[in-house]
């Protein structure tokens, strides 16, 4: 295959959800299937200088096969509050003044002091709150009426920030770097990052602006969860009562819809939708004295994985008190005893190396080498 000089130019840059929604557990640049090592275990040069004048072309599209998909394991989005919050953005929105910043307070403490939010299992980290409606002393005031004097020392409020694209996210950047352990941001609200112009709410505007918050939640495998308000007119979907275009949750992982049939009532539903969770009705009341949010009950029972057979033998494999195990697929295969082929087995495990992780608290790795495929498997405390 032979391009002229002018094909060999610098790769096009050029975007896509999948970019921003797969987190790859390797970096592997050059192809790792076993036809391109030769047996002396160097990768062909003929092979290689054709990927590379292929990937130098202008119009090269990056494709994925179904074979090369099932051979990479991938991360899965990490749950921030089971069955509720993961990894990346999420929006919630109800009318002004009907409860969300005192909900949003509550999910920040509950993450940050690793307590059970309502029937929710919380995945414990540092909280950035950024409370830009706010000042310290209502912020005092709040969570003083809320929790008393258990405070939380992962748990952090700036009043001030930059807006997108000018400066936030850096400051945000800057905030992980000092906080790798950081598992949730709350912008509250969307309209006091956003930057001021003539096309503030145009439907380009609106993606870009989740788009961009997106795509750093993605990077750093947190949640950022953006407070926004409703419109005042009903809408046939419930969702398209939030306010803007629909490119805001049409880019989103997730939304949370907030409503009350009244505004002095202390009863309030919310409505959850998601590509990473069980679509489900919340409904809470609150409590006149503290102003926390209590669960009475849901709509739908969420969804339970049964027990996987191969990832209980995984689990009885690898330990504590046996934290470490290596060796090639078809070691594996036969160390397991599951009945799966080799190769079937570390297809099956590429898939479900999320839940192996997020369950049985096991990484799973599977790499070529020169001298062929080796599989890594670590217990993790994390």
């Amino acid at each position: 295959m032979v391009f002229n000089e002018k094909e060999k130019t610098a790769l096009a840059t050029s975007v896509g959800a999948d970019e921003r929604q797969s987190v790859q557990n390797t970096n592997n640049i050059i192809p790792t299937t076993d036809e391109h090592f030769n047996d002396s275990g160097e990768i062909y040069e003929e092979n290689l200088q054709e990927m590379f004048f292929r990937m130098s072309h202008p119009y090269y599209l990056h494709t994925v096969s179904m074979t090369e998909l099932y051979q990479t394991p991938y991360k899965s989005r990490p749950p921030i509050i089971d069955g509720l919050l993961y990894g990346g953005a999420y929006i919630l929105a109800g009318a002004p003044k009907i409860g969300k910043s005192f909900l949003v307070a509550q999910i920040a403490y509950h993450i940050s002091t690793g307590k059970k939010l309502w029937d929710y299992d919380v995945h414990q980290g540092t909280v950035l709150y950024l409370a830009l409606e706010d000042d310290y002393q209502r912020i005092q005031s709040r969570m003083f009426m809320m929790y008393g004097v258990e405070d939380s020392s992962n748990l952090y409020f700036a009043t001030a920030a930059n807006k997108i694209g000018n400066g936030l996210d850096e400051q945000l950047e800057f905030f992980i770097n000092e906080h790798p352990d950081t598992k949730l941001i709350i912008i509250d609200t969307m309209q006091k990052i956003r930057e001021v112009g003539g096309e503030a709410y145009s439907y380009a505007s609106d993606y870009e602006i989740i788009g961009r918050l997106k795509q750093f939640a993605d990077k750093h495998c947190i949640c950022i969860l953006i407070v926004h308000h409703t419109r005042k007119q009903p809408a046939g979907d419930t969702f398209e009562m939030i306010s803007g275009t629909t490119g805001l949750l049409g880019c989103a992982d997730g939304s949370l819809l907030m409503q009350k049939k009244k505004r002095t009532a202390l009863e309030a539903t919310i409505d959850v939708v998601g590509r990473d969770q069980q679509d489900q009705i919340l409904y809470l009341s609150k409590d006149p004295n503290t102003q926390i949010w209590n669960l009475d009950k849901t709509e739908t029972e969420l969804h339970k994985e049964p027990p996987d057979p191969t990832l209980e033998a995984v689990a009885r494999l690898v330990t504590s008190e046996q934290p470490e195990w290596t060796g090639s697929p078809s070691e594996l295969a036969e160390a397991l005893n599951t009945g799966m082929a080799a190769n079937a087995l570390t297809k099956y495990l590429n898939v479900k190396c999320g839940r192996l992780t997020d369950e049985y608290n096991i990484v799973y790795e599977n790499k070529a080498k020169h001298s062929g495929r080796r599989v890594t498997l670590t217990y993790t405390t994390k």
